[in-house]
């Protein structure tokens, strides 16, 4: 756990936003410590999403995620594994189908406090939640083939970040997602 909190101590936030998200992360660890690594925690619990962009960094990989009825970056739940980088490529590979992803940094490129409304999963009622989320940046080759991971999303594809607001119905995601265009710039 101290080397979670280090990571998060050294991060550097892009606005005022990511800056009380921090906080929030830190009254969270203090509050539930290890609790906080597993969906057993119904309050929150961690998660790691990949910002994973083409060459040209012109195109964001995403995927139509079902619950969330919206296209979304790609990531998953920690669900015990304390390496967030693992989990975050893990979940990329496993919803995306695209196999060779480069790491651009191993830092958390973004850390966000995301509510999670109340849903039905493999028919289970799942409560309304928050994930404690860190995001990494990746690269990828937009030619390579994807495919469809049916129990999370309907479609994965590549979009031009200029259009992203079209794709992107979940009006709260989009603040993160123009941050993470900014924090993409600098890499």
């Amino acid at each position: 756990m101290q080397i979670f909190l280090e990571n998060i101590e050294k991060h550097i936030p892009l606005n005022e936003l990511e800056q009380e998200d921090m906080l929030v992360f830190k009254q969270f660890i203090s509050a539930f410590g290890d609790n906080l690594w597993t969906r057993e925690n119904k309050v929150g619990h961690l998660t790691a999403s990949a910002w994973v962009v083409n060459k040209e960094r012109t195109k964001i990989l995403m995927a139509y995620h079902k619950i969330y009825d919206s296209f979304a970056w790609l990531g998953g739940h920690a669900d015990g594994d304390k390496d967030l980088l693992r989990v975050a490529l893990k979940e990329t590979q496993e919803e995306s189908g695209i196999k060779n992803i480069r790491v651009l940094s191993s830092d958390f490129s973004d850390i966000a406090c995301l509510f999670v409304k109340a849903h039905k999963k493999r028919g289970k009622e799942v409560s309304a939640h928050l994930h404690f989320n860190v995001t990494y940046i990746f690269e990828a080759d937009e030619s390579e083939d994807l495919q469809v991971a049916e129990e999370e999303n309907t479609a994965v594809q590549w979009i031009n970040i200029k259009e992203l607001e079209k794709f992107v119905t979940e009006e709260h995601m989009k603040p993160v997602y123009a941050r993470l265009i900014e924090k993409m710039k600098k890499i």
